[in-house]
């Protein structure tokens, strides 16, 4: 029999997840903050602003497809082969990654590696949510689930503050990285167009933090019991053949809008491929309930739970991605110079950033607890409410940069983010023990598969504004009704201990 972790192993496991988790949102804030200086250097000059938006939502979508892949493969693992060793090569994965970026010669690398980074960071979250539940008491969730919310959004608000303070320092970079030994060339190249190369490089830190993941974080005790009741041999690597197709389709659905379709061919192509996603990502869960000798009855309930899981995460990111991460191109667009289209407040970017992501901590933290206490269903109703006026009003009514602004992107954040600290809470309650990692993991990323489509939608959109950020971004609001009817099929979990 295995040992219950000791409270120094509980806080080593949550400091890690948290971690981990910053990183993570460090890693998903990067791109946003630099893709315009990015895709300005890799695109011939001259580029339009519409292709570059259309760049923009193509990378964002494979970043989305790359990290709902991850979700499902890395979840696979962390309940074929325990949380803690899953979870250190997850973080390795996307920090390499991401590193790699700043090497990036055009947007197809850039596309490719911020696919590949982010199957990691889309595993990360899954097997840390379900590592740390599965270790603290029952009674703490709903503040572990607002700190788990939390210290993603201060990753956005950390990679903002080193690129608030490289804009300061921007003349001096160079000379630090040629005493470092770099050469003038190579200092030159990392430092230029915004330091974005810099920025992806900074992106590589978390790497450290597998060391301290593989050495000292105790594994999951629930998932050791499974272990030796042999549930964990029910996972096969033949299933994930499965995840690969799925992957396929959704490098289809990217391709379908990255080149020069008809509307019909791309939307019939979409739903096909969303189809395809949808079994491929299912076929390890359907075979390893099969081997577990499951009902047909538990069966269902399991994918129903999976894919209201998935509905239930896809509206928040749907709205994230479709309209929220283009804040960072609406500021640029409200402070332009008009004579030279280009920002007169270097910092506006890195600014809004910071208060977004403050915010965004605060409401994750705010959302949790509340959700614990006044129940999972009302609560989440009540984010998309909030949500869905608050988001129309910021893309609507500002109209240009300021202290304004700046407050109202920190309440933008702080209200549409506080689903992740909804989230953290109440998917874990959805899985027993076997298949916690892959059923949320399935749940919260695939998610990330409808708002990589929307994320496409909004360069579309773009396109049909004339590109106005504020009007094309206010039209993603609209997608918190959906929450709103999901919400009324989901079973209220308040108050009950984990499914074992």
């Amino acid at each position: 029999m295995n040992a219950p972790p000791s409270a120094r192993g509980r806080k080593l496991a949550l400091t890690a997840a948290l971690l981990g988790w910053m990183f993570d949102g460090l890693e998903m804030g990067l791109f946003p903050l630099v893709a315009r200086p990015a895709l300005r250097e890799l695109l011939p000059p001259g580029t339009s602003e519409g292709i570059v938006g259309n760049w923009f939502a193509i990378i964002t979508a494979g970043f989305l497809v790359g990290a709902a892949t991850g979700g499902v493969v890395f979840g696979w693992l962390g309940d074929r082969i325990g949380r803690v060793r899953a979870m250190t090569l997850s973080v390795f994965v996307y920090a390499g990654c991401s590193g790699l970026c700043a090497a990036a010669q055009n947007p197809w690398q850039l596309a490719g590696l911020r696919f590949a980074g982010a199957l990691g960071m889309g595993g990360e979250w899954a097997l840390g949510v379900a590592l740390v539940m599965e270790l603290w008491p029952d009674r703490g969730r709903g503040w572990l689930a607002g700190w788990i919310g939390a210290f993603g959004n201060l990753g956005y608000a950390l990679v903002g503050a080193v690129a608030y303070a490289l804009t300061f320092v921007k003349d001096d970079v160079p000379n630090w990285l040629m005493s470092v030994g770099l050469s003038s060339e190579w200092a030159g190249i990392l430092t230029a167009n915004g330091n974005w190369r810099l920025l992806m490089l900074f992106g590589s830190l978390p790497a450290v933090l597998t060391l301290m993941i593989r050495l000292l974080v105790p594994e999951s005790e629930k998932w050791l019991r499974e272990k030796e009741a042999g549930g964990a041999s029910k996972w096969s690597s033949r299933d994930l053949l499965g995840v690969l197709v799925g992957a396929f389709a959704g490098a289809g659905i990217l391709y379908l809008w990255a080149e020069d379709f008809s509307y019909p061919v791309r939307i019939l192509g979409t739903i096909v491929g969303v189809a395809i996603v949808t079994i491929g990502y299912l076929y390890p869960v359907r075979g390893y309930l099969s081997r577990s000798g499951t009902s047909p009855e538990e069966t269902r309930q399991t994918i129903k739970r999976m894919l209201l899981a998935a509905g239930l995460s896809g509206v928040p990111l749907l709205a994230t991605w479709g309209g929220v991460m283009w804040v960072y191109n609406f500021v640029d667009d409200l402070s332009k110079d008009p004579a030279t289209g280009l920002s007169i407040y270097p910092q506006a970017r890195a600014v809004t950033m910071m208060a977004s992501a403050i915010g965004a901590a605060i409401g994750c933290v705010v959302a949790a607890v509340f959700g614990d206490r006044l129940g999972r269903r009302p609560v989440y109703a009540a984010m998309c409410l909030m949500s869905m006026a608050v988001m129309f009003g910021f893309f609507r009514l500002n109209t240009h940069y300021g202290w304004e602004f700046v407050a109202s992107a920190a309440l933008l954040g702080g209200v549409t983010a506080s689903f992740y600290g909804w989230l953290p809470l109440y998917l874990p309650e959805l899985f027993r023990t076997g298949m916690r990692a892959t059923g949320q993991g399935f749940g919260f990323n695939f998610g990330r598969i409808i708002a990589a489509v929307g994320a496409l939608q909004t360069g579309a959109l773009l396109k049909a504004f004339d590109n106005n950020y504020g009007q094309a971004c206010s039209v993603a609001a609209g997608v918190y009704v959906v929450g709103l009817v999901l919400i009324c099929f989901a079973p209220e979990t308040k108050g009950k201990p984990l499914p074992e």
